[in-house]
């Protein structure tokens, strides 16, 4: 069974930066494309960013581009949100997803097949 631990969450204020993340318990990484995702309260789970099992490809939501930068480290076995310029909207929980068979598409809830438990990014004054 495949786990994900997120970490590096917390509080941040407006214009404040944060870094994301997030560890699998996995023999090798690097077969797998991985996503980060966030739900704000009341609202559905959506797509931040993604990056291919090769790392050559990375996709941004429309309101991250520009701020938010996704890496991997396959040696550590993790993947990474680099979150700057941050926003109030920007508050949520925050999901890394792990996809198995990465085919081109990322960026959908429904490609993914393990979730971490997620972690609180809240942005406040």
């Amino acid at each position: 069974q495949i786990q994900l631990v997120e970490s590096g969450g917390g509080l941040a204020q407006p214009g404040g930066s944060l870094r994301l993340s997030c560890e699998a318990s996995v023999f090798t990484l690097d077969y797998y494309a991985l996503g980060w995702f966030r739900q704000a309260p009341g609202k559905e789970r959506e797509a931040v960013s993604c990056i291919s099992n090769s790392g050559a490809i990375t996709k941004y939501a429309e309101f991250a581009k520009g701020r938010f930068t996704i890496s991997r480290d396959d040696a550590k076995k993790t993947v990474y949100l680099q979150m700057n310029s941050l926003e109030p909207e920007d508050t949520g929980v925050y999901y890394c997803a792990l996809h198995l068979e990465y085919s081109g598409s990322c960026m959908l809830n429904s490609d993914y097949d393990y979730w971490g438990q997620g972690t609180q990014v809240t942005v406040s004054s």
